[in-house]
């Protein structure tokens, strides 16, 4: 189905406009300029359709948007349907259809999956289909969210190669991702931080919020069911919270049960909205089973971030605050001040 071609509001989700800006620029006004672009929207539009080059355009909340038919028929989709990017993973591992997923805990594959995807403004990887194809893949993020997925068919490429660039991805993940719980590690979530700094612009700028969590009295847990159960809390907690989570937000593992929360753009009464609603579904958990109950809480030290700041003021700040809650009797969120 030829769909409209269309571009985010300024929110990154819900209703959609026609495009009305081209290159970052405003689009030329009078009924003339207006035909033009139309006419090219329409060609742009027809030639996606028909090309074998691969489109997809995600929403800030990874829902498909938009998608050609080449790309719907190598991804088992049908014209009319957009489903977020992980419900369309869960779907085709099990009948065996798109993406390869080498892994034996598919929900595992994914949590590290959905932990590192569009956190970089663009990447580049290749992946196997099960119809025997090879794809090179690019992903273009914009500052809102919103995600262009090109594949491109490279099957003609040496075997040697092949296996070169699948060794230099898999080499890229494990340096990014903490092995236990899938998310991004301390040096991914640091990166990120610092990329956020960099795109400040004028000093005082928001540029949104950073959190400290810590899982509270964990050694208790792990006491009194064993590494293993505290493992299982770990997974517990980062899968919670991955799941209320934008596509621009990281969530990284830093240390034992201490984690970083990036929320860019995110004002400090959002940031503090987003905490309470993870300190209230951390509470509701119960990841052991009815044999072993083990309700548990985190604390939060949440701080904002604005340009100038470095990541030792930054952590420094959060890290205070997240004292603060401890020190207030835990299962909270505290605000650092400058």
């Amino acid at each position: 189905m030829i769909r409209p071609f269309l571009a985010p509001t300024s929110q990154g989700s819900g209703p959609v406009k026609t495009v009305d800006t081209l290159q970052g620029k405003t689009a030329p006004k009078g009924r003339k300029a207006r035909a033009t672009l139309t006419e090219a929207h329409t060609q742009l539009i027809g030639l996606i359709e028909r090309s074998g080059v691969m489109f997809a355009l995600y929403d800030g909340f990874d829902r498909m948007r938009y998608a050609n038919a080449a790309f719907r028929d190598a991804f088992g989709l049908t014209p009319d349907e957009e489903p977020t990017w992980a419900d369309h993973m869960r779907r085709n591992y099990p009948l065996k259809l798109g993406t390869i997923i080498k892994a034996d805990n598919f929900e595992k594959w994914l949590t590290e999956t959905q932990a590192r995807r569009g956190k970089s403004r663009f990447k580049s990887y290749e992946t196997d289909l099960y119809d025997g194809r090879w794809l090179q893949m690019t992903e273009t993020v914009q500052a809102d969210g919103w995600l262009l997925s090109i594949a491109t068919d490279i099957s003609g490429l040496r075997a040697e190669d092949r296996l070169l660039r699948q060794d230099r991805d898999f080499a890229i993940k494990a340096s990014q991702t903490d092995d236990l719980t899938g998310i991004a590690n301390r040096r991914f979530v640091t990166q990120r931080l610092q990329d956020v700094l960099a795109q400040g612009t004028a000093p005082g700028e928001h540029l949104g919020c950073v959190c400290l969590l810590d899982i509270d009295h964990f050694k208790s847990i792990n006491d009194r069911f064993g590494h293993s159960g505290g493992d299982v809390v770990l997974r517990d907690f980062t899968r919670t919270l991955l799941a209320m989570l934008r596509r621009n937000d990281t969530f990284g593992r830093i240390g034992g049960e201490e984690f970083m929360l990036i929320l860019p753009e995110a004002s400090l009464p959002e940031a503090e909205l987003v905490i309470e609603r993870m300190l209230y579904s951390i509470r509701r958990s119960d990841p052991l089973g009815p044999d072993k109950p083990c309700r548990y809480s985190f604390s939060a030290g949440l701080a904002d971030l604005r340009f100038g700041d470095t990541v030792d003021d930054i952590y420094t700040r959060a890290d205070a605050a997240l004292y603060a809650a401890k020190s207030a009797g835990r299962d909270r969120i505290e605000i650092g001040t400058r």
